[in-house]
């Protein structure tokens, strides 16, 4: 039987906007060719997220060498991102013409050092440092949160209910 290979690793974050508090959940890309966080200008404007213009722009490479065609960043966006009960405030550089809406890349990749399995794309977060190991905070009106806190748990069950099956087969 030949096994289904993955051809890219996404996680499912909470991004909450440091401004106004509001949170939505979306896919993000895990990428260790990444040198940096990542965020679509188009999805950055779509989501209302407040810009921070960089003191100096920088010019971005493709994977290829070659350079963006969508040109220098110019801004980042200020976010916590939530994801398996482990949050942190970062700055995230957003660049037109992106696939995904969000790229986690190596400065992510490194602080946190998941366990990542590239066959089945599960995501761990056993080695993570204890700063970033917070629970949710608990906040009114924060259903995007209350949502993905339920879906955490769902997946945490039918993965324990898969295992279990199949130690009994």
């Amino acid at each position: 039987m030949e096994e289904k290979t993955l051809r890219e690793v996404m996680v499912k974050i909470g991004l909450e906007r440091v401004d106004t508090q509001e949170g939505i959940t979306v896919e993000a890309l895990l990428d260790s060719g990444a040198t940096e966080l990542v965020m679509s200008s188009e999805f950055a404007r779509k989501q209302g997220f407040k810009f921070k213009k960089l003191e100096r722009p920088m010019q971005v490479r493709n994977v290829d060498g070659s350079f963006n065609k969508e040109g220098l960043i110019e801004n980042t966006v200020e976010v916590n991102i939530y994801y398996k009960r482990h949050v942190e405030r970062t700055e995230i550089d957003v660049i037109g013409g992106q696939k995904w809406s969000v790229i986690l890349g190596m400065p992510w990749l490194a602080r946190h050092n998941p366990e990542i399995n590239w066959r089945t794309g599960e995501v761990k977060m056993t080695r993570c440092p204890e700063e970033y190991g917070k629970q949710w905070r608990p906040v009114q009106g924060k259903s995007g949160w209350e949502k993905q806190k339920e879906e955490e748990a769902r997946e945490e069950k039918e993965e324990r209910r898969k295992k279990k099956e199949k130690r009994k087969n």
